[in-house]
């Protein structure tokens, strides 16, 4: 069987905040740090991988340091989160009464971007170029983990498992996930973590 391992990064200021984060490179909030650190005491997490893979933004290397200390890693930057341009480090309140956040947020189309920021298929064209990687170094020596983003994850999991859940409710709690495991005869199952 071939595993591959989606965990979200753990809790930052701006998801404690509720701001649209993408490219912003927060490091851990002390409460994301400490939730990180429980998770893995509860023994969550695989023991090790064979591959370790995080974004290149320090939340998710931080996140990795904290459960598997300083392991060698490939920062991908196709696994970063979605740029969110001018809506960067906002929230919804602060953007709810701009027409360019309302056209994006109910754009049904995926071509529609945020000012200075990506559409929607922008957005998946990228992630999947580095799904792509993720599942091509698991069909070579085995167990693939990779820390990265919410909407990186949801974004793979639509794509993997169509029409069984839409982008939002695939999305999991920072220092959560999925853990993929490949059929040799084709196929995929996931199970959260």
């Amino acid at each position: 069987m071939k595993e591959i391992y989606l965990i979200r990064h753990g809790a930052t200021v701006a998801n404690e905040q509720k701001l649209y984060c993408g490219g912003t490179d927060l490091p851990l909030s002390e409460g994301g740090a400490s939730d990180i650190e429980r998770l893995s005491g509860q023994g969550i997490y695989p023991p090790d991988a064979d591959a370790y893979f995080t974004s290149t933004l320090a939340r998710t290397r931080q996140t990795l340091d904290v459960i598997y200390g300083r392991v060698d890693r490939t920062a991908l930057p196709q696994l970063a989160e979605c740029s969110f341009g001018d809506f960067e480090m906002k929230s919804y309140d602060q953007l709810k009464g701009r027409e360019d956040y309302r056209a994006w947020i109910s754009d049904q189309t995926g071509l529609i971007a945020c000012p200075c920021g990506e559409s929607r298929r922008q957005f998946e064209r990228r992630v999947l170029a580095g799904y792509g990687l993720l599942a091509e170094k698991s069909r070579r020596c085995g167990t693939v983990l990779a820390v990265c983003h919410g909407g990186v994850i949801a974004c793979i999991m639509e794509h993997l498992f169509p029409g069984k859940q839409n982008f939002y409710e695939w999305q999991p709690g920072t220092g959560r996930g999925y853990r993929l495991e490949y059929n040799p005869q084709g196929g995929c199952r996931y199970q959260k973590i």
